[in-house]
């Protein structure tokens, strides 16, 4: 990375170092409540507290303690990853063919968006008893909740990056002979995938907020079920912590998909390699 790039990113940390700096000293001077709004530091002891890994004795091992296969915050982390993961796939996976379709074709269209445009403005969370009562418990209803918040920013995307390929290709590849099936694979489709990632790129993030309030309503794990549970016993420190784990793995998330967007789309004009 350049020196200009490092420059670059270290400016992004200014507000909040200035902002935990600004929370840090209002609760030493006893200006914050400390059960209403923990102090950084507080926060920061639960969060390592709450990441360590776990010791157990191991009976077969003599005295002998034993790791655990991991902390309360990884298994929390790795559940909601799982069924972020497998409710954007089903979502996406549904929702780009679907979108491919009626992008190209008008009248699949023509017979489609209607119901599409009735059902996109439903919430994901409005689903959430009947996902209940049609899968029960678990993981079920939190990945049929996540698909659903996935699938319209994909299907949306998809059908706009189709419906807005440039007439001019559509016309040289007509003019060079180009049959339907080829126009649709070398032309309208790679036209098409920056619209189609920035889709990806939304859904995933729309998964991640689903999963939280599925976790809240169907689960018994998860980082929103610790929030949860947190705010049963009104410990405010881990509610912070769970909501600062959540930040960070969402930003990771989307740092992910963006130096992926860019590597897919570095032949797309204007994007520097």
């Amino acid at each position: 990375m350049t020196q200009a790039k490092w420059r670059e990113s270290a400016v992004g940390f200014v507000v909040p170092v200035v902002v935990v700096a600004l929370w840090q000293a209002g609760a030493m001077l006893g200006l914050i409540n400390p059960q209403v709004l923990p102090s950084p530091w507080a926060v920061l002891l639960k969060w390592i507290e709450y990441a360590m890994p776990l010791t157990a004795f191991d009976p077969a091992a003599g005295s002998r303690l034993a790791w655990m296969f991991s902390g309360e915050l990884l298994i929390d982390t790795a559940g909601s990853m799982y069924r972020v993961v497998v409710g954007f796939v089903i979502g996406a996976g549904l929702a780009l063919p679907l979108g491919l379709a009626m992008g190209s074709s008008r009248t699949m269209y023509n017979w489609l968006n209607p119901m599409m445009q009735v059902l996109r403005p439903i919430p994901p969370i409005a689903y959430i008893p009947l996902a209940i009562l049609w899968f029960g418990l678990g993981n079920a209803p939190a990945v049929f909740l996540i698909a659903i918040g996935a699938f319209f920013p994909v299907l949306m995307n998809t059908i706009a990056g189709v419906r807005q390929v440039d007439s001019i290709y559509i016309r040289a590849a007509r003019n060079l002979g180009a049959s339907q099936s080829t126009m649709f694979l070398r032309v309208m489709l790679p036209a098409a995938v920056p619209y189609i990632l920035s889709g990806v790129r939304i859904g995933i993030g729309t998964a991640f907020i689903v999963v939280i309030v599925s976790e809240m309503i169907a689960v018994n794990n998860g980082l929103g079920f610790r929030i949860l549970e947190a705010r049963e016993y009104f410990w405010s420190d881990k509610i912070v912590a769970g909501m600062i784990s959540i930040g960070l793995l969402g930003l990771a998330i989307d740092i992910g998909m963006n130096k992926l967007n860019n590597h897919l789309l570095r032949w797309h004009r204007g994007l520097e390699t």
